[in-house]
């Protein structure tokens, strides 16, 4: 009965680790699919300088991944998964969020910024900002 039970345990927490870890990676080879996003303003519509825009963090996606703003504007991102995940570009960044945690930065150039996830590199997403 004892190695019985230890058996059950064993394999209730190999469970529970790998439902914690997420879906399986995605090797290499294949692309990742992606549902689009939904935009966060109306389509032809860029929101004013200064305005702030959220990007949600969900199952373990950027969503948008693509986004255009102003130059001025600020984005925030909120963590909704129960994972930890990270906001990573270059030369910025955030701490690691945890489930309900936002991180927040401001634009102040025009460009195209690149970011993705320090915990799950294979999350990626784009702003691009424009004058």
């Amino acid at each position: 009965m004892k190695i019985k039970l230890s058996f059950i345990t064993l394999f209730s927490v190999i469970t529970l680790l790998l439902a914690a870890c997420g879906a399986a990676p995605v090797a290499a080879s294949q692309p990742a699919v992606q549902q689009p996003a939904a935009p966060t303003q109306p389509a032809g519509q860029q929101p004013a300088s200064g305005n702030i825009v959220e990007v949600k963090i969900a199952g373990f996606a950027f969503s948008p991944a693509e986004l255009t703003v102003k130059v001025g504007t600020t984005v925030k991102w909120t963590n909704e998964d129960s994972a930890p995940h990270t906001v990573a570009g270059s030369g910025w960044g955030s701490d690691t969020l945890n489930k309900g945690q936002s991180f927040s930065y401001t634009f102040t150039s025009a460009g195209t910024f690149a970011y993705q996830c320090g915990v799950h590199p294979n999350m990626k997403a784009t702003v691009t900002v424009t004058q």
